[in-house]
């Protein structure tokens, strides 16, 4: 099975609020936008953020070019059902994180758990350059991933984990560490997986 049919299998036989990523209102991800101040008018990118309650708060709270990239056609859809009407205010993007050419230049791309699926360095290699082509000079990049102590799979995947210092040399010397977070997340089975949070600027 692809990578793609993986997801879509997940988020037709899993409503969005049963999958263990699920979080009732992303806080650790709300609070890092907002530290990157930007304006609210500049777009941004959620990368993967397909169910994710991410969109609904950004638009609460009156950000106007929010992007949501999803692999899997399932997974938007649910949202865009969630949302109703406010979901005409949204660019939604199905493709693959690794293969999708960036439609303009984001001032700031948020990913919870997408990057820690790419264990072949190549798939890295790939999503680096096309953050490099759509996040602008200046911009702010937040990614979450499972901590060092966090699980080694998830959905059935292996995943890659990470520590702030170890993302931050996967990403390279033109992306500047300026915070970091971990959480405790605990999922709707009630199983606690630990996540870290970085929010760099780019050179």
């Amino acid at each position: 099975m692809d990578r793609k049919q993986h997801w879509e299998q997940v988020y037709t036989q899993k409503q969005p609020t049963e999958v263990s990523w699920f979080q009732p209102r992303p806080e650790y991800s709300l609070r890092l936008i907002a530290a990157a101040g930007i304006d609210k008018s500049q777009p941004i990118i959620d990368m993967g953020g397909g169910a994710s309650r991410l969109v609904d708060n950004l638009l609460a709270d009156g950000y106007g070019d929010i992007s949501v990239l999803d692999i899997s056609a399932a997974a938007l859809q649910h949202t865009r059902e969630r949302l109703g009407a406010p979901a005409a205010q949204v660019t939604w993007i199905e493709a693959d994180a690794t293969a999708f050419e960036p439609p303009k230049s984001y001032a700031l791309w948020h990913d919870r758990a997408v990057f820690h699926f790419l264990t072949d360095p190549a798939d890295r290699q790939a999503y680096r350059q096309r953050l490099e082509r759509g996040l602008r000079s200046g911009g702010q990049l937040i990614i979450a991933t499972f901590a060092l102590d966090g699980p080694e799979k998830c959905s059935n995947l292996p995943v890659q984990r990470y520590s702030p210092e170890t993302l931050s040399a996967e990403l390279g010397a033109g992306y500047r560490l300026v915070e970091t977070l971990t959480e405790g997340h605990i999922t709707p089975a009630q199983k606690e997986q630990r996540f870290v949070y970085c929010r760099f600027v780019k050179s």
